[in-house]
This record gives structure tokens, C-alpha cells and sequence, in this order.
């Protein structure tokens, strides 16, 4: 170790002001070179996981949806095919949005008030307030949702044997409007071949 710091001093002591600059510079430049394709690299490499990340939280978002949607119309199918004088039924749900999740948010508060005295007796107050607000996030790095909202019926179409009878698509027309809490205005009836 001792002899690589002497051949370093040697060298340095045979360099002039100059040459030793102009090396510096050239060690310099390549240093940020070097940084700046390790950052290209580097995040290029996150934009990858990040990209992955959130098509695979879109298609489960999707996935989501289309089960919320196929759980209520296989409820339904199975529900009103109960009903007397009902026979198949077939149920299409259509849904206004997308389900929403509302993440678990930490806020930070922090209020400061400072009184300045000027040279002359006045006073003045300054009141500084700083809110710090992230979301809460689990071990593995996943949010936290508090809670989900789903969406809400944008309409239904039911098709059913037996719809042909009035008191039937009736009672069809009011079961859906019951078990879906929605206006009647949103639920078609009609009878199937």
C-alpha cells in the first residue's frame, strides 16, 4: 500500500499544472458518464417492475369488476328462476364506473408560530403550517385500502321463460328493482324463444 501512495506522489510530482488538470477533467467527465448510464439503466429497470406493476393491478382491477358484475348476475339468474312460473333465466348487468379503493393515508400536521419584535417595537406573527400526507403501505409493499366502493347498475336485461305471462315479468321486473336498489327506468324484461 505504501508503495502504490510513493508511484501515485511520483507521478503527481512529474505532471505539471496542466497535464494534471486537464486528467482530472477527463476522470470527471467519465465519472458522470458513468453515472448517467448507470441511472438510465437502473431506471429503466424500475419502469419495467413499475409498468408490470400496475397492468397487473389494472387487470386485477379488471378481473375485479367483471367478477362483481358476473357474481350479481349469477345471483340474480339463480334468484329469479325461482319465482313461480319462471323458467332459464339469463341476466346481463351493465356497471356506470369502475370500482374504487380508498387507500389508508397517514397525515402528518405540523403548525409553527414565530412572533418577531423589529427594531422599532412593532410585532409581527408568522404562523407556518406543513401537512405531510402518505399512503400506508403493508410489509410486502401493497397499499392498504380502507374500503371499496363499488360501482353502481347502469342497467339489466333479463330474459326468462315464462316473461310472456304480465304477472310474471311483473314480479321480475320488481324483484330486480328490489335486490339491486335501482329506479325501474334501468330493468328491461323480455321473454326468451
Amino acid at each position: 500500500m505504501d508503495k502504490l501512495i510513493e508511484r501515485i506522489k511520483e507521478y503527481l510530482n512529474k505532471l505539471d499544472n496542466k497535464e494534471l488538470i486537464r486528467n482530472l477533467f477527463i476522470l470527471l467527465i467519465i465519472g458522470i458518464i458513468l453515472i448517467i448510464l448507470a441511472d438510465v439503466f437502473i431506471q429503466g429497470n424500475s419502469d419495467d417492475i413499475s409498468n408490470s406493476y400496475s397492468e397487473n393491478e389494472y387487470k386485477n382491477s379488471l378481473i375485479g369488476e367483471k367478477d362483481y358484475a358476473l357474481i350479481l348476475e349469477e345471483k340474480l339468474e339463480d334468484i329469479l328462476s325461482q319465482l313461480k312460473g319462471v323458467g332459464s333465466v339469463k341476466v346481463m348487468i351493465t356497471l356506470e364506473d369502475t370500482v374504487e379503493k380508498v387507500p389508508a393515508f397517514n397525515t402528518t400536521t405540523n403548525n409553527e408560530t414565530t412572533n418577531e419584535i423589529d427594531s422599532q417595537g412593532g410585532t409581527r406573527e408568522i404562523v407556518r403550517e406543513d401537512m405531510t400526507i402518505q399512503v400506508v403501505t403493508n410489509t410486502e409493499g401493497s397499499v392498504i385500502v380502507l374500503k371499496e366502493i363499488k360501482p353502481t347498475v347502469k342497467g339489466v336485461i333479463v330474459i326468462a321463460e315464462g316473461a310472456e305471462d304480465l304477472e310474471v315479468k311483473e314480479k321480475l321486473y320488481e324483484a330486480v328493482k328490489t335486490v339491486l336498489g335501482i329506479p325501474g327506468n334501468k330493468v328491461e324484461i323480455y321473454a326468451s324463444k
